[in-house]
């Protein structure tokens, strides 16, 4: 593609004029790349199948409970978190005054086009690059149910049905509140019930956040709100209130009920954004307000039973793909609310609590589940903010923390809830390769390309939903993309999916051929110079100089994305003679040393250390984990032992995200007590702003002396770190209780596990020996099933299954 051609593309896409058949028949990428036409959105939905027989029961012990409401001064941190991928809540109040916060996953500051500044980097401004920002207030008052006129108090969020519940008692009535975010009817479902000839009196009010007035209409007992960002977005709010007996009338400030015997308030909403370049990622014909009233009114005429039903049906054939079950806790410890519980674990001396554990890494796949389903992928913060200047814009950055967002699912038996970050890859790359054609060989630009060649592309270390990049480029980040994407395929094996992704790799292989050095240097086992290709100048993230070739982060993905693309494209059968090119650059790439100064794996190109011991990135060690390139079992003892001693250095605290990339690699290492360590660390109860576990399980990230915030990677994070000190996996090799903690070996089980290969596999032990195996086919053939001293191979056609005694073997 010629200059001149680049930048005619670029003006297109800029005013959104852009043909998508046009682009990617430039780009290479054009017939794989129309499942673009199907992406998921705020739109029409097809009929709700209603579920017959009756409501599943859950588990209680995957419950988180309290017995004191979540004050709205400390939402972030106490509030509980319902979502349905699309619309998320924090709820919270007192029963006098409940609210929830409300979030669209789309509803997004910014724009596409974010300009350089003088260094050659992105602009990381709200005003430019924009921020998730929040939807919605909605407020429900009960006249009388103040805390002094109730016993009994006590709130939930119910892991097992995906429900927050409030209860309790006034004046012999017993009192109800239910809430959950339906995805099979988009909408968020607030249900008010009481048993013993009760009644409710109030108020509910929603509240835009971006300066709306919002209208109510007692005629349909609703109210709604609309509006357009200064980017042009539109989006809409709307809430509809069912009665049972009393009546529901409206007033200036929102709608008021009296004498009803229960009620229920519908809430929909959303913006007209589009995961479509050509459209500029908004589509002009959709009217969210209409489609907000539709919803609503659609799902206000099922009883509350049954949106419940549908909602726990639905959820529930997600969240009961796997069970796991760390040993039983004390009769005592489940007695405790979770924050006592939490704050008791962390005494010094207290006993395991393996029932606790087993529920943060439940909640885990719940705040999967809640997030990354049928709309964009989870950011820094998910779905869940508490203004509209959420920490970093609740953006997406690409240099560890979506990555370790989408490491969960396909390992704890959630894959489709991975789809949203292929969609989101797959609508974003089109802008992001014009934005690297045009910008990233800029003068200024420090980490540009010395070749002058442009090709392929590459991304901002921060991302949002318009194509756009912020703060710094992140040269490397396509090709760590790139491999949670081929992972991805290692679990499911699909074939169609890999060949939706095949032009990201290849555009990324582009990117890479276009930028990589040739050096020589000496090779230290023979004394004989040699020329290696190596990055260009670069930094490890975060921390480093800013023009350091050959960094082992930038190298160790280079590997990756190289070696994952020959294995697409031979399954694929496609571009044969461009992979044989790219196996050729693949072997002449410069792989890490091991320093002889400090006898770690060496993080540049040097044997110096150049910036923080303890710093918290990992980024040496990706060759290790997430990537494959060494391995316990196949690389030299030598490389093992300067992995070990990088990450003792990083040592064994600090951010909660951090911890849990320290935690998965101790495990790789089999150090089973280090894990888990880290793994205690991550639930040490947060107080005075340190790092550690909120009330409501989220993982708070320190900033100051007297301000932190909320971070969820690490809740994704070290619920993968607890899956793989139970299960290893790679094509070829499925390693059961590889780090296997003293505080779970009496007795365990957990069914399943995702396994790379393609594979589920369900296992149980006792006092640390694997009593009994099930391995199922999900579209893997041929596999070895390891545990300690005994291994055995297995075939198996797609969803067959075979069961292993362990005294066979």
């Amino acid at each position: 593609m010629s200059n001149e051609e680049q930048q005619v593309l670029l003006d297109e896409a800029r005013s959104g004029l852009i043909a998508r058949r046009r682009f990617l028949k430039m780009t290479g990428a054009m017939a794989v790349m129309l499942p673009w036409l199907g992406l998921p959105r705020f739109a029409e939905g097809s009929t709700v199948q209603r579920p017959v027989g009756p409501l599943p029961t859950a588990e209680s012990r995957h419950t988180l409970w309290y017995s004191t409401p979540a004050p709205e001064s400390n939402v972030l941190r106490e509030g509980l978190p319902i979502g349905n991928g699309r619309l998320g809540a924090l709820i919270g109040g007192d029963p006098a005054r409940n609210f929830l916060y409300l979030t669209d996953a789309s509803m997004w500051l910014g724009e596409r086009d974010v300009p350089l500044g003088d260094d050659g980097q992105f602009e990381y401004t709200t005003a430019h690059f924009g921020s998730l920002v929040m939807l919605a207030r909605l407020y429900l008052s009960i006249e009388g149910h103040e805390a002094a006129n109730i016993t009994d108090y006590r709130r939930e969020l119910d892991l097992g049905q995906g429900c927050v519940r409030v209860t309790y008692q006034k004046n012999g009535v017993s009192y109800a509140c239910e809430i959950f975010a339906s995805h099979p009817d988009d909408m968020i479902a607030v249900h008010l019930s009481q048993i013993g000839g009760g009644v409710y009196n109030g108020s509910i009010e929603l509240q835009g956040m971006h300066g709306e007035a919002a209208h109510h209409e007692a005629e349909s007992a609703s109210s709604h709100f609309e509006g357009v960002l200064d980017n042009g977005l539109k989006y809409a709010a709307n809430i509809k209130a069912v009665a049972v007996s009393g009546t529901v009338t409206a007033d200036a400030k929102g709608l008021r009920f009296a004498n009803c015997e229960a009620l229920t308030v519908i809430f929909c909403g959303g913006t007209n954004y589009t995961p479509d370049l050509a459209m500029s990622y908004m589509d002009a014909s959709l009217d969210p307000l209409k489609l907000s009233v539709k919803k609503a009114e659609a799902a206000a005429k099922q009883t509350p039973a049954m949106l419940l039903h549908t909602h726990v049906v639905d959820y529930r054939s997600l969240f009961d793909t796997m069970s796991v079950d760390f040993g039983a806790s004390t009769k005592a410890q489940r007695e405790m609310d979770t924050w006592t519980r939490l704050q008791a674990r962390a005494a010094t001396g207290s006993p395991a609590d393996p029932e606790l554990e087993a529920s943060y890494l439940q909640f885990g796949r719940y705040l999967t589940i809640a997030g990354s389903r049928g709309s964009l992928p989870t950011g820094l913060q998910g779905l869940w903010i508490s203004d509209n200047e959420p920490p970093w814009m609740a953006d997406y950055h690409s240099d560890v923390n979506i990555q370790m967002n989408y490491w969960l699912p396909d390992r704890a038996g959630l894959p489709s809830c991975f789809d949203a970050l292929t969609d989101y890859c797959l609508s974003q790359v089109a802008s992001w390769t014009a934005i690297t054609h045009q910008h990233f060989n800029d003068p200024r630009n420090v980490f540009r390309n010395s070749s002058g060649k442009i090709a392929g592309w590459t991304m901002g270390i921060s991302t949002n939903i318009y194509g756009g990049g912020g703060w710094r480029w992140h040269p490397a980040g396509g090709a760590w993309l790139c491999n949670n994407l081929w992972q991805h395929y290692q679990y499911t094996q699909d074939r169609t999916y890999l060949a939706r992704i095949y032009p990201l790799l290849k555009g990324a292989c582009e990117f890479w051929e276009s930028r990589l050095l040739t050096v020589t240097v000496m090779d230290p086992k023979t004394g004989v110079a040699r020329e290696v290709l190596i990055d260009d100048a670069d930094w490890s993230p975060e921390q480093g100089p800013l023009d350091a070739k050959g960094i082992t982060y930038a190298q160790e993905w280079v590997w990756d994305l190289f070696e994952n693309y020959r294995q697409a494209s031979s399954l694929l059968s496609k571009d044969a003679d461009y992979a044989a090119s790219i196996a050729q650059l693949q072997a002449r790439l410069y792989l890490p040393q091991v320093s002889p100064k400090n006898g770690w794996l060496e993080e540049w190109m040097t044997p110096d250390n150049l910036g923080e011991v303890r710093h918290r990135h990992l980024s040496p060690l990706v060759g290790f984990f997430p990537g494959d390139r060494i391995r316990l079992d196949a690389s030299p003892p030598a490389l093992i032992e300067g992995v070990t001693r990088l990450l003792e250095a990083r040592g064994t605290s600090g951010y909660g995200w951090a911890c849990a990339w320290r935690a998965i690699c101790w495990a790789r290492l089999k150090k089973a007590e280090k894990a888990y360590q880290l793994l205690l660390t991550n639930l040490l109860p947060s107080k005075n702003h340190s790092n550690g576990t909120a009330q409501n399980f989220f993982d708070v990230y320190n900033i100051s002396a007297d301000s932190d915030a909320f971070q969820i990677d690490a809740n994704y994070g070290t619920p993968t770190a607890m899956l793989e000190m139970l299960m290893y996996s790679r094509p070829g090799l499925i390693e059961l209780l590889p780090a296997l903690p003293k505080a779970w070996a009496a007795s365990g089980s957990v069914t399943g596990l995702g396994a790379r290969g393609g594979f589920q596999v369900d296992f149980s032990w006792r006092q640390g020996k694997i009593a009994s195996v099930t391995v199922r086919s999900i579209g893997g053939e041929q596999t070895r099933v390891k545990c300690g001293a005994w291994t055995k191979p297995i075939a198996l056609h797609a969803g067959a299954s075979v069961t292993i005694d362990p005294n066979d073997t």
